[in-house]
């Protein structure tokens, strides 16, 4: 990338948080400057580059798609990042949110379903120096149990209901956002677990790729959904 590319992608990120985030009321500071730093457009396929700080979800390949840039600030500034905490991430896609997780909290253990995106993905982190980022291929419905428990978890596609294996797998004072509903739409949930319960915050209405797994939907072969959509 030459200097006049490079500046002009930093404008851009700089105008998509001005305008499409801080403009619809996401303010934390630390989530707006992590926008402003992670290069969005390094986790689209070459072709869509041009394309990366528009306010719209763009597809990544395998069926899959990295979500509009509201919804990625949105999601993560409930998570209420202070910068030590230990995060499970179920969906790494093309790595962009997981990247936006590396600049918040201490350590981002996330699971992809998908190998090649999981290697893609991978790939990036090395190339970008986050060396906070721990990923694997698996069923994210199952969670990582062996890093477990997390302050944080974050799920990036729609469950029928809150898997099992998660709740297990959140400490106690921790948060947990998913969308959550039916296949086609479904609200946007934040749970919180203290004295041993969850108290969940119904917040949005959003549209997500089904999350598939032992705990979530099962595989129909081929769905067409954008991932990040509010509705």
């Amino acid at each position: 990338m030459t200097d006049a590319e490079s500046k002009r992608t930093e404008r851009d990120r700089h105008e998509m948080v001005r305008r499409q985030i801080a403009g619809r009321g996401v303010h934390d500071p630390r989530v707006l400057e992590a926008m402003r730093t992670v290069p969005r457009h390094r986790f689209v396929p070459a072709h869509l580059q041009g394309a990366a700080y528009r306010d719209s979800p763009l597809p990544i390949g395998q069926g899959q798609t990295i979500s509009q840039p509201y919804i990625v600030a949105y999601m993560t500034a409930l998570l209420e990042l202070t910068g030590g905490e230990r995060v499970l991430e179920i969906g790494t896609g093309s790595g962009y949110q997981t990247a936006i997780l590396s600049q918040l909290a201490g350590e981002v253990y996330s699971i992809e379903r998908l190998a090649p995106l999981a290697g893609e993905a991978r790939e990036l982190f090395v190339s970008l120096g986050y060396e906070n980022v721990h990923t694997r291929v698996g069923d994210g419905t199952l969670g990582w149990p062996e890093k477990a428990p997390y302050d944080v978890i974050l799920i990036t596609a729609a469950a029928p209901h809150l898997p099992e294996p998660l709740k297990e797998q959140l400490a106690e004072g921790g948060r947990l956002v998913a969308p959550i509903g039916p296949r086609w739409t479904q609200r946007l949930v934040r749970v919180r677990r203290a004295g041993g319960a969850f108290h969940t915050e119904d917040l949005i209405g959003v549209a997500f790729v089904p999350l598939l797994g032992s705990h979530g939907w099962q595989d129909r072969g081929s769905v067409h959904m954008k991932k990040g959509d509010k509705t």
